[in-house]
């Protein structure tokens, strides 16, 4: 993204954002509203649109606030979510492990992200529903780490309903993107720091002498 990220701030260091995509019942939801409240419930109206949740957690002495966009998984509403793409810092791929088809249209999922998305912007695969019965999986765990593996991305499996690795997932891809941020913040400093350095007589012979010096 071309704007740095916004900080000094007095509430927080960085703002994120992120944003849940996935087919339309796989849980992003309920993963959402169990990271930035701790509850879970199933009876959610299916999203109409987007909607989204803020939460600051600290991460490496930093604060961090996180928006949480979440997005309709119904094709009708895929012009709409579209346009949330481009502002994402980091993007959670959602799918559900008892029902494959969810899981095969991560590749859909992924080509939509290419399209409209930054080319920087963070991504994670989430498997929800791993707390289900073993004989209604449809995905297994090694499946979902291999379609994973193939994009080079991390991959968690949650379950929103029970909370396992409902904090992983989302701490882990705000510290990656904190540290592209931090990263790509620093050379943009050191860059300021040279063009506003002022000259000095020295200056343009330094390159001299260590042209000089590397050659002997």
């Amino acid at each position: 993204m071309a704007a740095p990220p916004a900080r000094a701030r007095a509430d927080y260091d960085y703002l994120i954002k992120l944003l849940l995509i996935g087919d339309s019942g796989v849980g992003k939801s309920c993963l959402l509203l169990r990271f930035s409240d701790g509850s879970f419930t199933t009876s959610f109206i299916t999203t109409i649109g987007i909607d989204f949740k803020i939460r600051t957690i600290e991460l490496d002495g930093k604060r961090i606030k996180l928006q949480i966009w979440d997005t309709a998984g119904q094709e009708r509403f895929r012009t709409i979510t579209t346009a949330y793409y481009r502002g994402a810092m980091g993007i959670l791929l959602v799918y559900d492990v008892t029902d494959e088809s969810s899981f095969n249209n991560i590749r859909n999922w992924i080509r939509n992200i290419e399209q409209h998305a930054s080319d920087n912007v963070n991504k994670i695969l989430v498997g929800n529903k791993a707390d289900m019965d073993e004989s209604k999986r449809a995905v297994s765990t090694a499946k979902g780490q291999a379609l994973a593996d193939e994009y080079g991305i991390k991959f968690f499996e949650t379950s929103a309903k029970t909370d396992l690795n409902v904090e992983q997932v989302f701490f882990s891809i705000a510290r990656d993107i904190k540290q592209r941020l931090a990263e790509t913040d620093s050379k943009a400093e050191d860059r300021t720091i040279k063009i506003n350095r002022p000259e000095v007589a020295g200056d343009a012979k330094a390159p001299e002498r260590s042209a000089c010096c590397g050659a002997t």
